[in-house]
């Protein structure tokens, strides 16, 4: 067991509770582009589903006989853009070179310069806080990854 906690989620000397609650708040708020980050990556994937699909209907619904209509979904949905001008794979893209690497390069520059880079140390101390040292369940860092014998 494990219960002694790792320097890299201790906060350095003489850095304030303000900060270490405001680099906390930051970190909730990249996750919460994380989370954004993965709803791009989903609509990506069930357009990219959508679009092959829909091809599979234009052709049983050409071969079902109703050419007007296949000529339509050929025209007016397959190959279409969802937004002006891009398909979802665009979407991304522009997601992740603009905003999301402008949020994530913060968010970084901020750990750089005010906690030595350290991770995580708002969640650090409040789980040192809630934890009961010494009980099974609670050890302060993970042990060795199983198999490893070590």
């Amino acid at each position: 067991m494990t219960d002694q906690r790792d320097a890299a989620h201790q906060r350095p000397e003489g850095v304030s509770d303000e900060t270490i609650e405001a680099l906390g708040k930051l970190s909730a708020a990249l996750d919460h582009i994380e989370d954004a980050r993965g709803h791009i990556y989903a609509f990506h994937r069930l357009m990219g589903s959508a679009e092959s699909t829909l091809e599979e209907a234009t052709a049983m619904v050409r071969a079902a006989g109703h050419s007007d209509l296949a000529d339509a979904l050929d025209r007016d949905a397959l190959g279409a853009n969802p937004l002006p001008g891009m398909w979802s794979f665009q979407m991304v893209e522009l997601f992740d070179d603009g905003f999301y690497a402008r949020a994530k390069g913060l968010h970084q520059r901020a750990l750089d310069e005010l906690v030595e880079g350290r991770r995580h140390i708002f969640e650090a101390e409040m789980k040192e806080l809630r934890r009961t040292a010494g009980r099974e369940g609670h050890e302060a860092r993970p042990g060795p990854p199983e198999g490893t014998g070590a």
